[in-house]
């Protein structure tokens, strides 16, 4: 017998796929460059308005948005390694897929602060670069180039070679859930809240997100502060 969860929240599933957007699209707009780089800029502040909901829905959000429910124990990453899954590795997400969150989160963050006050000197000033020593901000242009945006690449194509390996390979589908919210599952398992209440505690929270950061871009301009 099978018994449907609703793992996945709409508020998590708008961000996971907004972000998807954005990051898709700031790879492009990076590589475009020139006129591309006004967006590029606008698409990495979306991203930063999104980390802050996430941080903030990690706490607070759908009972499997939340951090508590995929924060393992290095025991319980050895196991599931050793084929000794734990019921709740098969509903949220599990310890492999939590670490790529983690990593994501983190590695975005670099990307976006790096961003905001970097100067390629050709393109491109990040509104906060007035803030720091010029050689900060290369070496910040230089991290954004060069390094973190080889990471961010990277972690989108494990990621996406891990969804696939566990469709082909497992009968897993991992798309489905992040789209429509539910998961069938074994067993009876707690769903995470999804109502009209929680929908609009999300929409507060991205918008005040986003007021933080257009405040932020804020003090980069003249008169700022």
């Amino acid at each position: 017998m099978a018994f449907r969860v609703r793992v996945w929240d709409l508020p998590t599933r708008l961000f996971h796929w907004l972000l998807v957007f954005c990051v898709v699209s700031l790879v492009i707009s990076g590589y475009v460059g020139g006129p591309a780089m006004v967006w590029h800029a606008r698409l990495g502040y979306t991203v930063l308005a999104l980390l802050l909901f996430r941080i903030v829905w990690g706490l607070v959000g759908g009972h499997w948005s939340r951090f508590k429910s995929f924060i393992y124990a290095p025991s319980s990453v050895l196991n599931y390694l050793r084929g000794k899954s734990h019921p709740d590795h098969l509903i949220g997400h599990n310890p492999l897929g939590a670490g790529s969150v983690f990593a994501m989160l983190l590695v975005l963050l670099a990307q976006v602060g790096t961003g905001l006050v970097s100067d390629d000197e050709i393109a491109f000033q990040g509104p906060l670069n007035r803030f720091v020593a010029s050689s900060k901000g290369l070496a910040a242009t230089w991290y954004h180039k060069q390094i973190g945006q080889w990471l961010v690449i990277g972690l989108v194509v494990i990621h996406v070679a891990a969804v696939m390996y566990y469709l082909l390979k497992k009968r897993t589908n991992l798309i489905r859930p992040m789209i429509v919210g539910d998961k069938e599952v074994a067993a009876p398992a707690v769903s995470s809240r999804d109502d009209a209440v929680s929908r609009l505690a999300a929409a507060v929270v991205f918008g005040l997100g986003a007021a933080a950061v257009t405040w932020l871009v804020s003090l980069g301009t003249v008169g700022g502060g």
